[in-house]
């Protein structure tokens, strides 16, 4: 068994796009409509085949109601991992990523948390 899709609230899915798409260079692989929403699926360039990313509408109330209390916490919604954060760290700031926590060692691994701008706070490691 192995995990070939995961979802994240947004409360904007063609926001959510733009900035996952444009911003932190993810591809778009599936994009259906499904009624008045859609079906907005993303993977890595470096892995077409991959675990999918999907854009979930959070117009849920409790899907709303988890996502603002995880971010008024200071809680990842999830965590992507990359081979060089400072590397990533200078490419997303650079994109105008906002980052609340600058890369930071724990443990054997290196963190750092950036704002999403659809709601989420988003972990990446280097491990």
């Amino acid at each position: 068994m192995k995990i070939i899709v995961t979802s994240l609230f947004v409360q904007d899915q063609e926001k959510a796009l733009k900035f996952y798409t444009e911003k932190l260079g993810f591809e778009k692989k599936h994009d259906v409509p499904v009624g008045e929403f859609r079906w907005i699926a993303l993977v890595s360039p470096e892995d077409q085949y991959g675990t999918e990313l999907i854009l979930e509408p959070n117009n849920h109330p409790a899907a709303q109601e988890y996502q603002k209390k995880i971010y008024a916490d200071g809680i990842p919604a999830t965590m992507f991992g990359v081979e060089d954060i400072h590397k990533e760290y200078e490419r997303l700031s650079e994109n105008g990523v906002r980052f609340t926590m600058e890369p930071k060692k724990i443990g054997e691994d290196i963190i750092a948390v950036f704002d999403d701008t659809s709601g989420n706070l988003i972990q990446i490691i280097q491990q």
